[in-house]
């Protein structure tokens, strides 16, 4: 295993995003007891107005989840030939019990409990009114088989698969069309084993897209809570054209220089709640997207009101939270609180380019920690990433609304980047109650067509955020 189990015993690790333990006894303590509360089973949280029961608690955005009636059947997978030694295949078996327990989908739904020990298996679906139930000590394990993970057609909002044209690799983990779909238990763990398809990556042998360790496409009234995802292929969470998601008290774990295994990825979907999740990847901690060049323009699924809230984490080449750069269909409506970000490459980051197309509008993103990052906000263009030649170069993307506030960073290597398209819409930036200590008087900002507003921020912003004084518009938005 590449990464430990158990990252919140670690000294220096910050689970809840609030500051790293080393600096205060006591905000370990009330971390600690954090993590006790939000480990408590879902009975507990739904006494106190959090998960389950369709309300919105003020905190907490869990409410996006509704739950269904009590599951009607319990099963082990041990029931269906399960071996969790760590070495028994248990593909047939996992295929075999959700088969068996779909037909109780219309008449209270069912569970699987996977008991402890170490399950190997290769990518199975899920059901709708199905919950995956992983116990104390239980660790699913993908195969190290290729042929263990199914190709299926590519996402028609990418027109191909991610990484190579033609098909992908189903995910390890998979729904489609899905309604009422639980994914938690007592902290277990699912582990995608992923380095035999990094290597392929590395040595440039992937024939075919990696499947993500956990895929949902399609599908509604999703919760995936308290468990541990590691070494994930390629994406670690990915809910594509879904509604109704929330995922919460996750902790996402892979080597940092593991290629593309961002941690979670809401794409081309809409009421999406990210609440408490502790992130270690190869890439953006969290990454909202819609679609790539032509192919999201053309299915025009957005994604749209998203919270995401007390995410920490590291990613030493990407970012805390990333929009794009697969955003042709549009992103709208996101709230991000409470992100602690260190030793990264920037905090937070859109990424856009020619042929892209579409929107990022009405973002808010505040109360942000930033300890050692090279860039902590930035808008970048150019990547020339594109799924064939048949994109339209002319097809420029509008960025506006977007409001930054309440940022504090240290042993911050540059001050912003906003980069900005000639030609495109950049507009209504605001921000606001910004500080990067550490940085001379001399760091300059650097923006290109881009506009908006700032205040109270140091160092001083470049001269396209300069304000307007008492009649700005951003000064009291």
């Amino acid at each position: 295993m590449d990464v430990p189990e158990k990252p919140w015993l670690l000294a220096k690790k910050t689970w809840l995003g609030l500051t790293r333990p080393s600096s205060a006894v006591l905000l370990v303590a009330l971390t600690l007891l954090a993590l006790s509360w939000l480990r408590s089973n879902l009975a507990v949280l739904d006494s106190a107005d959090t998960i389950g029961t369709g309300r919105m608690n003020p905190r907490s955005c869990s409410g996006f989840y509704s739950p269904g009636r009590p599951r009607r059947v319990v099963s082990s997978i041990e029931e269906f030939g399960g071996v969790g030694d760590g070495t028994t295949s248990n593909t047939a078996a996992f295929r075999k019990a959700v088969e068996h327990l779909a037909a109780f989908g219309a008449t209270g739904g069912s569970q699987l409990n996977v008991p402890a020990g170490r399950w190997l298996t290769g990518s199975f679906n899920l059901t709708s009114n199905f919950t995956l139930f992983l116990e104390e000590g239980a660790t699913i394990l993908g195969s190290q088989d290729p042929k263990e993970w199914p190709l299926i057609e590519p996402l028609p909002s990418y027109g191909r698969g991610r990484e190579r044209p033609g098909s992908r690799h189903i995910s390890l983990i998979h729904g489609d069309g899905l309604t009422d779909v639980i994914i938690t238990g007592n902290n277990g763990s699912i582990d995608g084993q992923g380095r035999m398809w990094w290597e392929l990556w590395w040595n440039r042998t992937l024939t075919h897209t990696r499947g993500h360790l956990l895929e949902l496409m399609n599908s509604n009234n999703i919760l995936i809570f308290n468990l541990t995802f590691l070494n994930s292929p390629f994406w670690t969470i990915h809910p594509v054209y879904c509604s109704n998601v929330v995922i919460k008290n996750v902790t996402i774990l892979a080597p940092l220089h593991s290629p593309n295994t961002d941690g979670i990825d809401p794409d081309s979907s809409s009421q999406v709640c990210i609440e408490d999740c502790y992130i270690e990847s190869g890439d953006d901690l969290v990454a909202v997207k819609s679609g790539w060049d032509q192919y999201g323009i053309a299915v025009a699924h957005p994604s749209t009101n998203i919270i995401i809230r007390r995410v920490s984490g590291t990613t030493p080449t990407c970012s805390g939270i990333g929009f794009g750069s697969e955003m042709s269909g549009g992103i709208s409506n996101v709230l991000v609180e409470g992100l602690h970000v260190w030793n990264s490459a920037s905090a937070v980051r859109l990424k856009t380019d020619r042929g892209r197309g579409g929107y990022i509008t009405n973002i808010t993103i505040t109360n942000v920690t930033i300890d050692k990052v090279k860039i902590p906000i930035r808008f970048s263009r150019g990547s020339n990433d594109h799924p064939d030649m048949s994109y339209d170069p002319k097809a420029l993307p509008r960025i506006s609304g977007v409001h930054i506030s309440n940022v504090v960073g240290v042993y911050v290597d540059r001050a912003p980047a906003l980069e900005g398209i000639k030609g495109a819409v950049y507009e209504k930036i605001c921000i606001r109650n910004i500080t990067f200590r550490g940085l001379s008087h001399q760091a300059k900002w650097h923006c290109e067509f881009v506009a908006g507003e700032a205040f109270d921020v140091f160092p001083v912003p470049c001269q396209q955020l300069r304000s307007n004084g008492s009649s700005s518009w951003c000064r009291h938005s």
